[in-house]
C-alpha cells in the first residue's frame, strides 16, 4: 500500500498537488518511466525519504510515458529527474541516478532537520543568558549534524559562554571562510573576553604562591576552586585530581570535585570523562 504522502500525478490532480500542495509542504517530483532502470533503483530510496517526512514532504510521481504533456511542460530531457517544488514554484532539482545522500542534501535546504528544534532552544537560551541550557541544546544539535555550520557556531558561542574557550576555538577552526561572518567575529570577541576574565587577581595570586610551593595541597585546592569560579573547569579538575591522587581524603577535595562535575552542563564531554576518572579512583 502506497504511503499517504506519495501521490501519482496526472492532469486531474497536478494543479492541486504541485501548486496548492507546495504552499503547505515541500513537493519532490519524481519523473520516471517503466523502461528506466535507474528510475526503478531510485524508487525505494525516494520512498524511504518520504517515510522520514510524512508531515512535511509530498513525493509526487510522474510517469513520463503516461503523462507526456506534464513532462513536456517541465522540459524533462532525461530520466530519472527530480524537481523540488515549494510555494508553487520549482526551486531545485537533480538529473540522473543520484545517491541518497545527494537527494537528502538537496532537500535539507527546504525541510525541517532533526537539529532545528535543539538549535532554536539553544538560541533562545543564549538570548536569555541561560548558558548551561544553551550549551546542552547546542551540543545535542551539533551531535545530530556535525557538518552544519550553524550548529557549530552556536555550540562555539555556548562553549565560550561557559568558559570552554579551547573547545570554542577548536570548533571555529573547522569553519570555512564563507562561514566566518559577523556572528563568527562576535564569538571570537567573546572568547577573548572570557580568557581575560579568567585571569582574575585572585587566580594570579594563587598561581604565583603555588609556583613557590608546588606540593601544597591546600593551595592546589584553593586554586582549583578559583579556576572553577572563573569557568576554567578543565584546569580546576586537573588540579583536583592531582590532589586526590596524592591524598584521596584531603579536606573536601572529593566533594569539591563532584560539585565541579555536577555543575557542568548536561552533554559536556568534560563532565563524562571527569566522572569516569573519579569513579575509577574511588572504586
Amino acid at each position: 500500500m502506497q504511503a499517504q504522502n506519495i501521490i501519482d500525478i496526472n492532469e486531474q490532480n497536478a494543479q492541486q498537488v504541485l501548486i496548492q500542495g507546495s504552499q503547505e509542504k515541500v513537493v519532490l517530483i519524481d519523473f520516471w518511466a517503466d523502461w528506466c532502470e535507474p528510475c526503478k533503483q531510485l524508487t525505494p530510496v525516494l520512498e524511504k525519504i518520504a517515510a522520514d517526512y510524512p508531515h512535511d514532504l509530498i513525493l509526487a510521481k510522474i510517469n513520463c510515458e503516461e503523462q507526456q504533456a506534464i513532462a513536456a511542460q517541465f522540459g524533462v530531457q532525461s530520466l530519472p529527474t527530480l524537481v523540488v517544488f515549494k510555494d508553487g514554484q520549482p526551486v531545485d532539482g537533480l538529473s540522473g541516478a543520484q545517491p541518497e545522500s545527494a537527494i537528502r542534501q538537496m532537500l535539507a535546504n527546504y525541510l525541517p532537520q532533526p537539529q532545528d528544534e535543539a538549535l532554536a532552544l539553544a538560541k533562545q537560551a543564549l538570548g536569555e543568558e541561560n548558558f548551561e541550557v544553551a550549551y546542552e541544546q547546542a551540543k545535542q544539535a551539533f551531535d545530530l549534524a556535525p557538518d552544519d555550520a550553524a550548529a557549530r557556531l552556536i555550540l562555539a558561542d555556548a562553549a565560550a559562554s561557559i568558559g570552554h574557550t579551547e573547545q570554542a576555538k577548536e570548533l571555529l577552526k573547522a569553519l570555512t571562510i564563507a562561514d566566518q561572518d559577523s556572528y563568527y567575529q562576535q564569538i571570537l570577541a567573546k572568547i577573548k573576553l572570557a580568557e581575560d576574565a579568567a585571569d582574575s587577581p585572585e587566580v594570579k595570586a594563587l598561581e604565583d604562591e603555588l609556583a613557590t610551593q608546588p606540593d601544597n595541597l591546600e593551595l592546589q585546592l584553593k586554586l582549583a576552586v578559583q579556576y572553577h569560579q572563573v569557568r576554567r573547569h578543565g584546569e580546576a579538575l586537573d588540579l583536583l585530581f592531582k590532589v586526590l591522587q596524592t591524598d584521596m581524603n584531603f579536606a573536601d577535595a572529593k566533594k569539591t570535585t563532584l560539585d565541579v562535575i555536577n555543575n557542568l552542563p548536561a552533554g559536556d564531554p568534560l563532565a563524562a570523562s571527569a566522572r569516569r576518572k573519579l569513579y575509577s579512583m574511588l572504586y
